[in-house]
């Protein structure tokens, strides 16, 4: 039987990169938004300009369900080189929508879908005459049939075209022409609408529909970022471009037209982080957007930054690895470079944020954490969550917030008399006092260096030193558990021994996955890691139950790895659900892995297991 559903299921388009789809395919998912039923698209694009295949997908989900779901309900086939593949994907009872101009043999069908074959390339042939018009418009002809078959509002399409050619007003009748042609075709061809189709909604509420590049972008306004230094590279580039167009909204002088702000576009990653870590121990907030091998390039500098103490934040967009690996596929493949970035002993601090609001929320936090810690803050995006759209609450700001800039001695501290060594732990807490230069004429001075020193700032190889200088960069890095966001708890209905402990874009999955494994009898907590230095409550939850699946994108477990060594955790207890196909990973596959080795914990409990 065809599969039934009302604003429940999974679209997919199939495209050639440089064919002009991306627009249409936009304008078919934000459609349905305007009929207030909740979508998370994702595009799936090649890292070449134009020529290779490329995804676009929509999930339209009632229910809330925001992450990948895995499978495909209904296929646009619209490129012929992987039109097998696409077919192959198609869930049983499903739909396949395509290019009937050309004749498919029926080898190549399933008769376990329905199809529906419609010929836009002899449409297009007949309507326009120039081969650019017909390749452009036969986009929007499938968007107008897509409509009848899902029975999506017409009028809305329309509205959206007049928006989005709005100062281009002699493209809007061909676009709304083009439209129809595909929606009275499709009528007089098929049943509308099919067993799956958009009902008016009222679901979306407030929401918005966000990228979580730009909403970091704009984190690092709120942050008081004044400097970005940055090198161009997938999937990353977007955030410091947020960065520009919102700098240029919020931080230009209304009066004298001055910018309060730089961006410059280094000649290549080493660059950036140099010009970033100098302007950090100017007193600027400064940052840089990068992915795993602009990390690789960065590590120098980063040991200088976390060894001489200097404020900066790192936004790394993670991509798969390694190498240049797949650039425009998503991993957390990067977790343990940065943890560990450069040589000797280092530990840096690590911001996991879920989607675009935390991506917002972190981008500014990281800012206060980087002067406080006097240290360099990563926040750990990946491309799933700053390349795509998502559906999340509009950002909030508190105007009373005030920008915490940590432990400065000023001119009047240092007028006072107040003892001043750049490394001297007063407080016990692991962070010392920093001058910005210029505070003083006389007092506050001292050598910024990557060699070993004193608590004064004097070069010294001596091991006494060394050693109390690295035992206190450990007293920090104790202090910064006690600053950064906590996990988040998610109980189960009932008492379980299982635990599954995930993080970053990995979150909205997690959540439909244990739903999908209660239905089932599995019962599970599931702990959302935000930030490294765990907190205490991640050890814990650890504790507190036999089993502790650990969700991650990456091949080599590495939040298992930092788990086991930060928390001195028995790895046996850690058992890595592992996904880094360069896909986002889904609930079904969270689901099968955690089923499959749960058997002997799905007995109902007896006792509570969790605190």
């Amino acid at each position: 039987m065809p599969i039934q559903g009302v604003n429940d299921f999974v679209i997919r388009f199939a495209n050639v990169n440089g064919s002009g789809s991306a627009s249409a395919n936009l304008l078919f998912a934000r459609s349905i938004l305007r009929m207030g039923a909740p979508i998370a698209p994702r595009n799936i694009f090649p890292s070449n300009i134009q020529g290779l295949p490329t995804w676009y997908e929509v999930r339209v989900t009632a229910d809330g369900h925001l992450g990948a779901r895995g499978g495909t309900d209904i296929m646009v086939a619209m490129n012929p080189q992987t039109f097998d593949r696409d077919v192959a994907s198609i869930e049983p009872g499903g739909y396949l929508f395509y290019d009937s101009s050309r004749p498919i043999p029926a080898s190549r069908l399933r008769d376990d879908i329905l199809v529906l074959g419609m010929p836009l390339t002899d449409i297009c042939t007949r309507e326009y005459k120039e081969p650019r018009q017909r390749q452009l418009f036969k986009n929007i002809v499938y968007v107008g049939a897509l409509a009848a078959l899902l029975d999506i509002d017409i009028h809305e399409v329309e509205k959206l075209i007049g928006e989005q050619f709005k100062g281009k007003d002699r493209l809007i009748a061909p676009n709304l022409r083009a439209l129809r042609i595909g929606y009275d075709d499709c009528k007089s061809r098929f049943v509308c609408p099919l067993g799956i189709r958009v009902a008016r909604s009222d679901a979306v509420g407030n929401r918005i529909l966000a990228e979580g590049n730009f909403a970091a972008g704009l984190g690092a306004v709120y942050g008081g970022a004044t400097v970005c230094a940055w090198y161009p590279i997938t999937p990353s580039t977007s955030l410091a471009e947020a960065f520009e167009k919102n700098c240029a909204r919020l931080r230009v002088d209304r009066v004298t037209g001055e910018k309060k702000y730089a961006i410059v576009q280094a000649e290549d990653e080493i660059a950036a982080i140099g010009m970033v870590v100098g302007a950090g121990w100017n007193g600027a907030r400064a940052f840089t957007a990068t992915s795993g091998p602009g990390i690789s390039l960065m590590q120098e500098f980063l040991g200088l930054a976390y060894f001489a103490e200097i404020p900066a934040v790192l936004f790394d967009v993670q991509r798969g690895g390694p190498s240049t690996g797949m650039p425009t596929r998503t991993q957390q493949s990067d977790v343990l470079a940065c943890a560990l970035a450069s040589h000797g002993d280092t530990r840096h601090v690590l911001l996991f944020p879920d989607g675009p609001g935390e991506a917002f929320e972190f981008g500014a936090l990281a800012f206060d954490l980087a002067d406080r810690l006097q240290t360099p803050i990563f926040v750990m995006l990946d491309l799933d969550i700053g390349m795509n759209s998502h559906l999340c609450a509009p950002f909030r700001w508190d105007d009373s917030r005030k920008f915490d800039r940590g432990k400065v001695m000023s001119a009047a501290d240092l007028e006072s008399g107040r003892e001043f060594g750049r490394y001297l732990d007063v407080d016990g807490d692991g962070i010392p006092f920093r001058t910005i230069p210029g505070a003083h004429p006389t007092r506050g001075a001292f050598f910024t260096r990557g060699t070993s020193r004193d608590r004064y700032a004097r070069y010294t190889e001596e091991g006494s030193p060394y050693v109390d200088n690295m035992e206190r960069l450990l007293r920090k890095f104790d202090t910064a558990r006690k600053l950064l966001p906590r996990a988040e708890l998610r109980k189960a209905a009932q008492p379980t021994r299982i635990g599954v402990i995930h993080y970053g874009s990995s979150a909205a999955a997690m959540g439909e996955a244990a739903e999908l494994l209660a239905s089932e009898g599995v019962h599970v907590d599931a702990l959302r890691i935000r930030a490294f230095p765990f907190g205490a409550e991640v050890g814990q939850f650890i504790a507190a139950h036999e089993q502790v699946f650990v969700v991650e994108q990456n091949r080599d477990a590495q939040l298992r790895t930092l788990l086991m060594t930060d928390l001195g955790v028995d790895p046996a207890q850690l058992v890595a659900v592992l996904h880094y196909d360069g896909t986002p990973i889904t609930a079904r596959f969270i689901r099968r892995e955690i089923a499959a080795r749960s058997s002997a914990f799905a007995a109902p409990l007896t006792r509570e297991a969790v605190s």
